[in-house]
């Protein structure tokens, strides 16, 4: 558990700026068939469309918001890492394990555990982690995609992450509101982890066996890279999801999200006012971050 956490929030403060970006440009054009676009200034000075590209978005929001614009959330997201992160990658062993033992498997007797045994363990630990971090990441969310230039999707202004806590819980429902959206993270977690935690063992082996490497940091590094794509594909489509149902406003009135009523309902919309295109919105900024926040998580453990 400690080493997990630890691995996670290493690497999220590297990788913190792409995911400012990822969630603005997963929020950019939120069910607008025009796919984008942000009311101008009064002034002019900014772009209808604010973040054209991965690279675009980071000099936008460096140029505007400085540093601090980078790595909002920043603090939540470290706290998210230890709840979710620390359980994922810390029960993910002690599950597959577990299940062995159920199926009478004899570890040890392939270079690889079955397949179905990674799954249902890389699913079991991404959705227990996710559960427990929910609260964290609907705070990181929001926390991200406020900004009073630069602001995508519904803008909630907190002070911090404490500050955001107390408002959701104040203004939301309680607790239920700090779990608002808790399904579509524990979609988004349970599909990346199974493909991320079973990709990666069987890439590790096959690089190992296919040059010769030792269990190593190279062995580590490529299966880092290649599990970083397929979870990338995977993944975006629950990405995009989670985050708009986590970041909408919350109606008083009904008690429920202002736009989707959970996430087949924010699936739904998406895919009617935006096409398939619309689930992939910020893939770009989400593999350049996934990529190296998956090299080195596995390097820090």
């Amino acid at each position: 558990f400690v080493a997990g956490a630890i691995a996670a929030c290493g690497a999220v403060t590297i990788t913190n700026p792409l995911e400012v970006v990822k969630t603005r440009m997963q929020l950019q054009g939120e069910l607008n068939r025009k796919a984008a676009l942000h009311p101008p200034s009064a002034s002019g000075a900014l772009p209808v469309r604010l973040y054209k590209n991965t690279l675009s978005a980071l000099v936008t929001i460096a140029k505007h918001e400085g540093v601090g614009g980078l790595q909002r959330g920043l603090g939540a997201a470290y706290v998210y890492q230890i709840a979710m992160n620390g359980v994922r990658l810390g029960s993910y062993e002690p599950v597959k394990r577990l299940l062995l033992r159920w199926s009478s498997h004899e570890q040890g007797s392939t270079a690889v555990d079955p397949f179905w045994c990674r799954v249902v363990a890389g699913g079991t630990a991404g959705a227990t982690g996710a559960l427990l971090g929910s609260p964290l990441f609907l705070v990181k969310t929001r926390l991200q995609s406020y900004s009073k230039q630069l602001g995508m999707g519904y803008q909630h202004q907190y002070r911090g992450v404490w500050h955001a806590l107390r408002s959701v819980f104040r203004n939301e429902g309680g607790a239920a509101g700090l779990y608002h959206g808790a399904g579509a993270a524990v979609l988004r977690t349970s599909v990346g982890s199974a493909v991320q935690l079973t990709t990666y063992d069987s890439c590790k082996v096959a690089v190992m066996q296919r040059f010769g490497l030792a269990d190593g940091l190279p062995a580590h590094m490529a299966a880092s890279f290649l599990t970083g794509i397929v979870v990338c594909c995977a993944m975006n489509p629950f990405d995009v999801v989670s985050t708009r149902v986590y970041n909408q406003g919350h109606d008083p009135v009904t008690g429920s999200g202002r736009l989707y009523r959970g996430p087949i309902d924010c699936f739904v919309k998406t895919i009617r006012a935006e096409g398939i295109a619309g689930l992939y919105k910020g893939i770009g900024a989400h593999y350049l971050r996934i990529g190296p926040h998956t090299i080195l998580t596995f390097v820090f453990l």
